[in-house]
């Protein structure tokens, strides 16, 4: 979001760290801004920096106060905005970083603090669209905030409050805007989304409100194993535009681990709730997230997921080391597992991921994907399938940003898929 040229009155830069729920509340920012007269600019030529934060583990602070002291740093010594959600946990400690850091925790003041440094007069243009340069082609739609699941490792509800759904009318004028823009897919997305709640409205009525705007391609960002229910894959099962790919987290693949997360389900459970979504949603595709090394996690517990992540056969796995998380029950826990041996069940994850990955782009050599092209030009561009694959395309014509192709898969380097273009979708 910061690949625009320099020179700009009022330049600003982002930098947004962790979950997409902050990357769509930055372009939101980014649009009320552009909306003002500001541009987006590299942040060495930027005047202010905005820095929407994470904090959902101890590496995750660490990160945004580097990310902090870099944007200190720059050529251009920019007031530097923080918000999210450390900014929501530790004020004080971001505050004495250093005189020129502002921080606002609430992200729908932000554009007007930062009007404020830079001295901008007026008031936005009327809701300046999330779409083009300097915007992610898949358009990220916050429908929901908040989350009350309280697992023991997650800061998250503490940051962002109890859930908080937006207005089924709101989000649909949204999506109508998008769609007229020429936006291909929008990604519905919230930090527990499978709390959607609009008076008799739920997630199941949501998303054929919005498929019904005319939207190519509709997608969920991540839904928590609970409310993967009979509602949302028979919508999913009969609605064309929403594609067969469920991001559900699994976290562990151990009974004991499972409920010292607190997380409510077993694995067995998990493993049926995965075979019934897949014998329901013709071609359904699962990615997941898998901790490694939360506290008191075996050497069995660590088998126990490898095991299972192994028999659901996931096409994509996001995995990550435990990272304790001052203010957090897990945080007091006995039994914290070496950083090691976290790294080397971190490792050994990633590894089966990584094959499993391989293994589903093997399975549809020769077949045709519906590919949405995100970056690139020339004879070479990338993007992303209606499953969630990420493939390098060829023989597309340059400036195919945005549009949707048909694409025979080809090839497999590994994470990312080879295919040639067909034709336009």
């Amino acid at each position: 979001m910061n690949d625009l040229a320099a020179g700009a009155s009022f330049p600003v830069a982002f930098r947004t760290l962790g979950c997409k729920v902050n990357r769509v509340e930055s372009e939101d920012m980014a649009s009320d801004l552009l909306g003002r007269g500001c541009e987006l600019v590299p942040e060495g030529d930027a005047a202010v920096i905005i820095i929407n934060t994470c904090t959902v583990t101890g590496d995750a602070d660490r990160k945004a106060r580097k990310a902090v002291r870099h944007a200190l740093g720059q050529p251009s010594a920019p007031v530097v905005v923080v918000t999210g959600c450390l900014a929501a946990v530790d004020p004080k400690a971001i505050r004495e970083i250093s005189e020129r850091v502002v921080v606002e925790p609430d992200k729908e003041r932000v554009a007007d603090v930062v009007a404020s440094v830079l001295k901008v007069s007026g008031a936005p243009h009327e809701h300046a669209i999330r779409q083009g340069r300097g915007f992610r082609t898949r358009a990220m739609l916050k429908i929901e905030d908040g989350c009350d699941n309280f697992c023991t490792y997650c800061i998250v509800p503490y940051a962002r409050g109890v859930p908080k759904s937006v207005a089924l009318e709101d989000v649909v004028s949204e999506a109508e805007r998008l769609v007229s823009a020429g936006t291909a897919e929008i990604v519905l997305t919230g930090i527990n989304i499978g709390r959607y709640r609009d008076g008799d409205a739920r997630l199941s009525a949501l998303i054929r409100e919005v498929a019904a705007t005319g939207i190519a391609r509709l997608r969920l960002s991540s839904v928590e194993p609970p409310h993967v229910d009979d509602d949302l894959l028979d919508v999913m099962a009969r609605t064309p535009s929403v594609v067969a790919h469920l991001h559900v987290p699994l976290q562990s693949g151990s009974d004991r681990i499972l409920r010292a997360m607190g997380r409510h389900y077993s694995g067995r459970e998990f493993e049926f709730l995965i075979a019934h979504a897949r014998g329901t949603v013709p071609g359904l595709v699962i990615t997941t997230d898998v901790m490694a090394g939360f506290p008191g996690e075996t050497s069995n517990d660590a088998r126990d997921s490898l095991a299972l992540c192994e028999r659901v056969g996931f096409s994509k796995m996001h995995v990550f080391r435990y990272s304790e998380r001052p203010g957090t029950s897990a945080a007091k826990m006995a039994g914290a597992v070496p950083p090691a041996e976290r790294a080397a069940r971190a490792e050994a994850l990633r590894i089966l991921g990584h094959t499993m990955r391989e293994n589903y782009i093997d399975s549809i050599h020769g077949q045709e994907r519906i590919v949405l092209i995100e970056r690139g030009s020339g004879a070479s561009v990338t993007g992303t399938t209606e499953d969630y694959l990420r493939v390098q395309v060829h023989g597309a014509d340059s400036g195919q940003e945005g549009r949707l192709l048909t694409v025979r898969i080809d090839g497999n380097d590994g994470e990312v898929a080879r295919g040639v273009c067909v034709a336009p979708a």
